[in-house]
């Protein structure tokens, strides 16, 4: 039987060229995804959904003519359309990798998936724009570049700070859709493999404990020692994972 294809779903402020360093190192057939509104997709960030997101990927997904079962990888909040793209596509998905990806509270939104200090800020500036005011945006690529290289946990090299904020892949992005509930029951019985990654700050280690802790049924963790982007920087381990989790 032949390996499952490999569906890549990025997070935050990224496109699909985020997973541009692991793609090559993958053993088998892989799309990866823009998310709507980022890269090549069109999409309103403003009022952008996790079910918009969802609808999204299916299509895509059913439109590559990759042929099924399917593993389902996602970053961060990449991890809030996995339930819904699971239940979309049935029995397609043999298994779902996360990397410190968010988990919500079954019904819970995206902003459960946040440190509490940044949770309150974005709450209340989320309801702002719900009543009016601005849309809430993530800012997209830096004026300075140096101000991402210990974003993500240890310094980024010169060569991979230059990779990760490239425009291409280092883009603005909706906050919208933590405002919307994510049901992980919907997922069933798919096997999860969650890796975790113990040096990363916008995600710390705790929090990804906690989040796996909320799946319906207890995942294989993988531990990493990296920050919050090891398919850019890791990525013949974060490779070596996924054949190990799903072979």
């Amino acid at each position: 039987m032949a390996a499952a294809s490999i569906v890549l779903v990025h997070g935050g402020g990224a496109t699909a060229r985020f997973w541009d360093r692991l793609i090559p190192r993958l053993d088998r057939p892989a799309l990866a995804v823009d998310l709507p509104g980022r890269g090549t997709k069109p999409g309103d960030l403003a009022t952008l959904t996790v079910d918009d997101e969802v609808a999204s990927v299916v299509a895509d997904v059913t439109a590559s003519g990759l042929s099924p079962p399917f593993v389902l990888v996602a970053h961060s909040s990449g991890g809030l359309v996995v339930p819904g793209v699971v239940a979309a596509l049935g029995g397609r998905v043999e298994h779902v990798v996360l990397n410190a990806a968010s988990i919500p509270p079954e019904g819970g939104l995206g902003l459960d998936c946040m440190q509490p200090r940044h949770a309150e800020g974005v709450r209340i500036a989320l309801e702002r724009a719900e009543n009016g005011g601005p849309p809430l945006l993530t800012p997209g690529p830096p004026d300075d570049p140096e101000k991402f290289r210990n974003a993500y946990g240890p310094p980024l090299d010169d060569e991979t700070l230059t990779f990760v904020v490239d425009p291409i892949r280092c883009v603005v992005d909706t906050m919208h859709h933590y405002l919307q509930p994510v049901h992980w029951s919907r997922a069933g019985d798919v096997p999860v493999t969650y890796i975790t990654t113990a040096l990363d700050r916008p995600v710390p280690y705790e929090l990804q404990l906690e989040m796996i802790e909320r799946l319906p049924h207890a995942p294989t963790v993988v531990p990493f020692e990296t920050g919050h982007i090891p398919a850019i920087t890791d990525p013949e381990q974060f490779a070596d994972a996924i054949r190990t989790a799903t072979t």
